[in-house]
This record gives structure tokens, C-alpha cells and sequence, in this order.
């Protein structure tokens, strides 16, 4: 039995760019969701192949291992923040721009499997890290990208842009049967 009380965050504790993933995750344990969720989304993208999985659905859009891949990525960002804020660092943390970091990682040269497995042991990295915040922890709030942040609302945020990119790929890429526009 969980004795963890996270709470939702407080309008002031998540920055304007990230309410929309916030409001995504009704659950009152992002811990609980994000356990559950990395089953699911790998069992959605295993159906896909190789070269399914470098469909694009626009011009200069990523493809789809390309978005596993930013998945990753920004789960490992976010939960650095969590972490430093947890621990108290109040040093003000740095942006990161994803559009950047995409072709930098070159993830189409890698198979889904793989980049499937990377994702699945970032989660389980970031659950070991939640599972050790305790009330204080989860309420602390640092900066991040300018903008005042906290522990729960970061951890609130990485199930709810994995759970905006699956419904991307559902609906633009058609993966699970999701129709591509």
C-alpha cells in the first residue's frame, strides 16, 4: 500500500507551456500512471516495423522512432529537474530545445526495439527516482527554462507529454489503427 501523497500541482507551480500535459493527467498519483503507462505504449509501437516506424506525416515532421526518441530524451530532462529540485538545488536549470536534440541523436539509424527499450529503462529510472520523494520533496519548486516549476508538477508532466504524443501518433501517424490525416 502506497502511503505517498503527492497532490496536484497548484496553477503557480506549473509554467504556461506545460499546463496542457498537466491537465492530461487527472490521476492523483503520476507515479501509479506512469507505471502503467510504458506497458502500453510499448505495446502500441511493437506492432510497428522498422520501416513503418520512419513514417512521417508531414514534411519536417520527426518520425515515429524519432518521437520514441524525444520521449526519452525529455523523460530524462524532467526527471533531472525533479531530482535537482527535490534535492533542494535551487540553481535556475536550463532550457533544451528539442528540435535541436532530435537530429543530434540520429534516432532513425536505430531499430524501434531498441529505442522501445531505451524508453522503458528511462521510465523505470524515473519511478525508482519518484518512489523516494517524500511530502516535503514533492512540493519544492525551483526554476526551469525561466520559469518557476515544482517537484509534483514535473512529475505530473512526463506522463502527460508521453500521453500527448500517443495521441499524435495515433491520430496524425495511424499507429494502433488511429487514423492518419
Amino acid at each position: 500500500m502506497s502511503t505517498r501523497s503527492v497532490g496536484r500541482p497548484e496553477p503557480d507551480e506549473v509554467p504556461s507551456h506545460y499546463i496542457g500535459y498537466v491537465k492530461r493527467v487527472p490521476e492523483l498519483d503520476p507515479v501509479i500512471v506512469c507505471a502503467a503507462q510504458i506497458e502500453g505504449t510499448a505495446t502500441l509501437l511493437r506492432g510497428l516495423s522498422d520501416a513503418e516506424a520512419m513514417y512521417r506525416y508531414g514534411r519536417g515532421k520527426w518520425s515515429v522512432k524519432e518521437v520514441v526518441g524525444h520521449l526519452a530524451d525529455t523523460e530524462r530532462i524532467l526527471a533531472y529537474r525533479a531530482l535537482r529540485i527535490a534535492r533542494g538545488d535551487t540553481t535556475p536549470l536550463p532550457g533544451f530545445d528539442e528540435n535541436a536534440y532530435v537530429p543530434a541523436a540520429k534516432f532513425d539509424s536505430r531499430s524501434l526495439a531498441d529505442l522501445i527499450g531505451e524508453l522503458r529503462t528511462v521510465r523505470a529510472a524515473t519511478l525508482a527516482l519518484l518512489r523516494t520523494f517524500d511530502g516535503d520533496a514533492w512540493r519544492r519548486r525551483g526554476t526551469a527554462s525561466g520559469k518557476p516549476i515544482s517537484v509534483r508538477a514535473l512529475a505530473f508532466t512526463i506522463p502527460g507529454h508521453e500521453r500527448h504524443h500517443l495521441e499524435i501518433l495515433r491520430t496524425r501517424y495511424g499507429v494502433g489503427g488511429g487514423a492518419a490525416s
